[in-house]
């Protein structure tokens, strides 16, 4: 077909240069169209013949085109395959591979290099999450037994003031410390992924959090605002309530006195949503991403902490891509922040049928 092209737009050319040819010219040659009556003037066409031939050649010229934008696309459809298989992978998914057949072998040595070094990156982002969660696991037990041991040490009848001063402080650095380890097995179990979903009222979820969270709130003078609809969603319960407990402790410890949270959960036709929002200190829009990083505060103030170890976001954003979700954080104008997550799944009726609500 493109060769075709080639020839009909050779012969184009050809006639176009007859048209133009000035005088001394005999016979019109080139594309074999109608030629003029004899005559005295230099060679030409009628008006019509060349438009006509003109429309040809411009017809030509597109089918051409056309059938080289046909064959470059069938000849890197492997490469379209490759990308659309990255796009694809997630710390979920490491192990997927292109797999790559029947391809140009150019094609399918690119696309073994790729599973080559996902099959490194495979392995190596394995041993860091199991170094993460096997380190946790071991320094549990070294923590219990100096909480302990320092509990017995306060407790004793020849312990002075000082030592229950010393003894107070020790329990509340062990207590940070217990949370951070913690806080490590969680991210490390939420980055394997899911094994499976249920479905579960998010609402219900959300309900019970507020409820564990109201001592808090009042240690804070900080007011909980529930805004919650009957919604179904598919995920795993346990780090659900540990997403939406982090994102209430967060909105208390990091709020003012006189502050608010409002929790809202709503069932959007794209999927269930769950969004809190807080009043609190001025966020800068440039600092909100770094916030969902390991060990990362924002300003003197989360330095010093407050009760917290840093990990509180960066579990979130873990436990939302594990369940294939979507969070999006930004600052709110009177200070405080507003974080909205969704999860895939369709309207609450899509689950009553097989699980009715308690």
């Amino acid at each position: 077909m493109t060769v075709t092209g080639f020839f009909v737009i050779g012969a184009g050319l050809e006639t176009v240069r007859n048209v133009t040819t000035g005088g001394g010219y005999v016979a019109c040659r080139g594309f074999p169209l109608p030629e003029l009556p004899a005559s005295t003037f230099p060679c030409s066409y009628s008006a019509p013949v060349t438009a006509a031939g003109w429309v040809v050649m411009a017809a030509m010229a597109a089918l051409t085109v056309w059938g080289w934008w046909r064959l470059a696309g069938w000849a890197l459809q492997p490469l379209s395959a490759t990308a659309e298989t990255v796009r694809r992978l997630g710390p979920q998914n490491l192990g997927q591979r292109i797999r790559l057949e029947d391809a140009a072998d150019a094609f399918k040595e690119l696309a073994d290099a790729l599973d080559d070094a996902l099959d490194r990156l495979a392995a190596g982002y394995e041993s860091q999450r199991r170094f993460a969660a096997n380190a946790s696991h071991e320094l549990r037990t070294p923590l219990a037994v100096q909480r302990l041991l320092t509990e017995v040490a306060m407790e004793a009848p020849e312990a002075g003031e000082d030592l229950r001063k010393l003894g107070a402080q020790l329990l509340r650095t062990n207590e940070r410390n217990e949370s951070l380890i913690e806080g490590l097995l969680v991210l490390a179990e939420s980055d394997r992924g899911l094994p499976g979903k249920v479905p579960l009222r998010l609402d219900e979820l959300a309900g019970t959090v507020l409820d564990a969270h109201e001592e808090l709130a009042a240690a804070h003078e900080v007011t909980l605002r529930p805004k919650l609809a009957g919604t179904w969603a598919p995920g795993d319960p346990v780090l659900l309530e540990r997403l939406i407990t982090n994102l209430v402790s967060n909105a208390i410890k990091y709020n003012e006195p006189g502050g608010w949270v409002e929790v809202e959960v709503t069932g959007e036709p794209a999927g269930p949503a769950l969004t809190v929002r807080n009043t609190g200190p001025h966020v800068p829009a440039e600092m909100v991403p770094t916030l969902f990083e390991p060990f990362r505060r924002l300003g003197a103030d989360r330095v010093r902490g407050r009760g917290g170890v840093g990990l509180g976001l960066a579990i979130v954003r873990s436990i939302v891509i594990a369940h294939e979700g979507t969070i999006r954080a930004q600052p709110r104008a009177g200070g405080g922040m507003e974080l909205e997550i969704g999860l895939p799944g369709g309207p609450a009726s899509a689950y009553a049928v097989s699980q009715p609500p308690s």
